[in-house]
């Protein structure tokens, strides 16, 4: 599956509970259309102690569905869509707000 979203973009949460939270991009996981966003959806989960992890409460952030992302805009740091272009015999991606390339 093709995303427009990929590792290492700066992103902003467009809904849900953490609406208008913005982070980079860390993992995406493909066949659930999810992306994990750092410091955005903070969950608690409870761990066993396991060898050299001695387990407690451990905060980690959550996936979010793709769909509830919105990559975030070179030029002026606000949420736009993302569109496609050939440069250079090149497909890059373009903001639609201000036709920047998003790297």
């Amino acid at each position: 599956m093709k995303f427009k979203i990929k590792k290492g973009d700066k992103v902003e949460v467009i809904a849900g509970s953490n609406k208008g939270k913005q982070g980079i991009v860390s993992q995406i996981i493909t066949d659930k259309y999810r992306a994990v966003v750092e410091g955005v959806n903070i969950v608690k989960r409870h761990t066993k102690p396991v060898n050299n992890n001695p387990g407690g409460i451990v905060e980690m952030s959550a996936p979010l569905h793709i769909s509830n992302l919105a990559l975030l805009d070179p030029k002026s740091g606000k949420p736009t869509r993302v569109g496609f272009e050939i440069r250079k015999d090149k497909k890059v991606r373009v903001s639609k707000k201000s036709g920047e390339i998003i790297k």
